[in-house]
């Protein structure tokens, strides 16, 4: 759901620096199809390489989009309303077996990728679709490109359980972000503390087991570690990397890149309670007058922005929490049915909105 730049604003940007001056990142790359069984989380690093989750098996692409064009002008007028409708004319296909995933955008290009099911069964057919700054609607071809992938070692199996609840193996990537030298994962496991983040070194050289998060969520009363982290962004705090990561039913939890270690634990310090009844859907991360500030999508409860001021000094959420606390958030009024976002430039974000039937990509200034 997050390129570099919607993870990591400018109080954080030498983490981005490229692992050497002149280092090829597609070096290694083959030249192929890439057969995706599904496509979900998207984000890019450098040099238009869009990083693709393919949640049915699994893997993680890497792929070399070619599109390292910077734009011409600006998208920040942009506004498709009805996008479903088009794509599914686009696809051959009725609007109401169009399912958006996800969308990120090429901080070069300014082009915006989504990525789309087409149908609604387990056999929805993935594709990428590109969206150029004058609204124009591309299918993105993936016969012949240089990639790399990356399998999760140990994602849940790809099986429906005998009691409630869904196949896990479709939450084992939830959010994914490219961060400096590798690519930052959140998503479940097979392993005892399900709840799992996994930081695999770019370019792909083998996976690595994830480390297993535990975390107390304050509208429950209790330690977890096995719901999966919804969306993340990286943030500098002090001098360290950090994910600030949200939960269902919302805490917003701290923890410290370092300390992903491959198939060790590691416990987050919640920061923020948002409220229950509520799914977080997407984040990311602005400045606006010289400070930063979250903002975060919600399944039912708005948009909010919320001050990074007390990052660095908020006290961990310990005990049981009725309503809300820690971080001060307001909810952006005029910010309604947004799923997904992502940093467009400094003053705007992309956004897939929902109006009614409709579902519209559209620029929106930053609140």
């Amino acid at each position: 759901m997050k390129r570099i730049s919607k993870s990591l604003v400018a109080l954080g940007l030498s983490l981005l620096a490229p692992m050497a001056l002149g280092a090829d990142l597609t070096e290694g790359m083959t030249a192929g199809k890439v057969a995706m069984k599904s496509m979900g989380p998207l984000a890019f690093g450098p040099d238009g390489l869009l990083f693709a989750a393919d949640t049915k098996a699994a893997t993680i692409y890497a792929i070399a989009t070619g599109d390292t064009k910077a734009a011409a002008g600006s998208t920040s007028s942009l506004k498709i309303e009805g996008i479903n409708n088009k794509l599914a004319a686009l696809l051959g296909t009725t609007a109401d077996q169009i399912l958006i995933n996800d969308m990120a955008v090429n901080p070069i290009s300014q082009n915006t990728y989504l990525a789309i099911s087409r149908g609604r069964s387990t056999d929805a057919i993935p594709v990428l679709i590109k969206v150029t700054p004058d609204a124009k609607l591309e299918m993105v071809s993936l016969d012949n490109v240089k990639s790399s992938h990356a399998d999760l070692v140990d994602a849940p199996a790809d099986a429906a359980p005998a009691g409630r609840g869904g196949n896990q193996r479709l939450e084992s990537i939830t959010d994914i972000a490219y961060l400096q030298d590798r690519v930052v994962i959140a998503g479940l496991s097979n392993e005892e503390f399900s709840s799992s983040l996994r930081s695999i070194p770019f370019p792909f050289k083998g996976a690595l087991k994830g480390t297993g998060v535990e975390m107390y969520h304050g509208s429950h009363g209790e330690f977890e570690t096995r719901s999966p982290v919804r969306t993340f962004v990286t943030y500098t705090v002090g001098q360290e990397a950090e994910l600030l990561a949200a939960y269902t039913c919302t805490p917003l939890v701290e923890i410290a890149v370092k300390d992903l270690t491959p198939g060790g634990k590691v416990k987050g310090k919640t920061i923020a309670e948002f409220g229950a009844g509520n799914r977080p859907l997407d984040m990311i991360v602005y400045q606006q007058n010289g400070k930063d500030y979250l903002l975060l999508s919600n399944s039912s409860r708005g948009v909010m922005k919320v001050s990074t001021d007390e990052i660095g000094k908020a006290a961990a959420i310990t005990e049981r929490v009725p309503g809300t606390t820690g971080l001060a958030f307001e909810t952006i009024q005029s910010w309604t049915g947004i799923d997904q976002l992502d940093r467009l430039d400094a003053q705007h974000a992309m956004v897939v909105r929902k109006d009614g039937a409709n579902i519209n990509l559209e620029a929106m200034t930053l609140p």
